[in-house]
């Protein structure tokens, strides 16, 4: 290689070295600035970690644990009945309208009735005839009765007339068998009478007049049955609905006639079963009606002493005190009560109790506002409180929000 070959590569050695230089010193000041600025980030993110969490606490004291229970339901009326015809009939007269007001035993339809009417005439005039049959017949087994009875005792005594007749020889044996032959005879007659009689009476009269009783009972029947296609109100109340028209034919059983007694009403609640064994029939509420903008007072009259397979729920029933409430059935209404547990008693709010394998927990904060794991045992419990039986004390700073971010000795922000 010749000299000027030489030199032109030594230039583009120099020249390559200087550029990796460059890109020597480029690198190490790129890391330097990572290394300064990255490690003050860091510092930064650690001093946010290092937040204290903010929890609420609360004071344990003693006072009286309260469980408090809401009800609502709906407005139910004293009674709400369901009038249908017992017989099948056509409808003679509808006496009422939608709306009426309508006293107890007021007739409300009439069914025809004039085929009826023709039957129980029927019945009577068959029961009359019965009876003229007994009477007959009573008066014919006397007459029969006495004349067998006359002639069972004069034959009787003619046979023992002859008896001694034929004992001194005065009649033959023929005389005295026929004479015996005739007596026989009126005894059977008169005993078949008088073996009729049971109870007072013969059994053919008895009959005679049982077939007049029945036939009696049955014109009763009759009658009773024309009754009963007057519909009537079983009690004072409104007519809430009437589907029935003059000239209609109506089935046995089929609802016509609602009648709805609102004079009284009452509020039909349900209830679990928690609060089933605190409420006792006799408490006294307050109920608000929304739709009226009104409260009532009220008191329980009904708690029911079995649980409702069907929805796990037990009925409360309240009776509204007061009169002319006007209100109707059907309209939402609710109240609460507030009922003591236990009083004088230490309770912390549910969201203050953690459970873990078992074993229930809270946090108690120390005078540097450091949370420690307390171990308690829980007494009664409702829905917003659990009571402690044992493991805190009077004073105790308990935290009652924030648990999930605390540990053993983590430092907090109380607010």
């Amino acid at each position: 290689m010749s000299s000027a070959g030489m030199d032109g590569l030594k230039a583009r050695w120099q020249h390559l070295s200087r550029a990796r230089y460059l890109m020597l010193l480029a690198l190490l000041a790129a890391l330097s600035l990572y290394m300064y600025f990255g490690h003050n980030g860091n510092s930064e993110t650690k001093g946010v970690k290092e937040h204290k969490p903010v929890v609420e606490v609360m004071t344990l004291q003693r006072g009286d644990m309260s469980r408090h229970i809401l009800l609502s339901g709906q407005t139910v009326a004293e009674a709400d009945i369901s009038l249908a015809p017992k017989y099948t009939g056509r409808v003679a007269e509808v006496l009422v309208d939608l709306g009426d007001y309508v006293e107890a035993g007021q007739p409300l339809l009439v069914q025809d009735v004039s085929d009826l009417d023709i039957s129980i005439m029927e019945k009577q005039a068959a029961a009359r005839a019965a009876g003229a049959d007994a009477r007959e017949a009573a008066a014919a087994y006397d007459a029969n009765y006495i004349k067998a009875r006359n002639d069972y005792e004069l034959e009787k005594s003619r046979y023992e007339r002859n008896v001694y007749l034929f004992s001194i020889g005065a009649i033959s044996q023929d005389k005295l068998d026929s004479v015996k032959q005739e007596y026989l005879a009126s005894k059977a007659s008169f005993e078949v009478l008088e073996n009729q009689v049971e109870g007072g009476g013969a059994a053919s009269i008895q009959s005679k007049a049982y077939t007049a009783e029945k036939t009696e009972r049955g014109a009763e029947a009759l009658i009773q049955q024309r009754a009963d296609m007057v519909l009537r109100a079983p009690r004072s109340g409104i007519i809430g609905y009437r589907k029935a028209e003059p000239g209609e034919i109506i089935s046995a059983g089929t609802k016509v006639l609602s009648l709805v007694d609102s004079s009284r009403m009452k509020v039909d609640c349900t209830l679990s079963e928690s609060d089933a064994a605190i409420l006792q029939p006799g408490m006294e509420v307050t109920v608000t009606v929304d739709a009226m903008g009104a409260e009532y007072p009220g008191r329980i009259i009904y708690v029911s002493p079995a649980m409702d397979e069907a929805d796990k729920s037990y009925q409360v029933r309240i009776e509204l005190l007061g009169e002319d409430l006007q209100l109707k059935a059907g309209l939402f209404a609710h109240t609460s009560l507030d009922i003591l547990q236990r009083k004088d008693t230490f309770f912390v709010p549910k969201e203050a109790v953690l459970s873990r394998n078992g074993r229930q927990l809270v946090f108690v904060l120390d005078e540097e506002n450091r949370a420690h794991m307390r171990e308690v045992r829980l007494g009664l419990i409702n829905d917003e409180s659990d009571e402690i039986l044992s493991g805190l004390e009077a004073g105790d700073r308990v935290v009652i929000s924030g648990l999930d971010r605390l540990q053993q000795g983590t430092a907090v922000e109380v607010i």
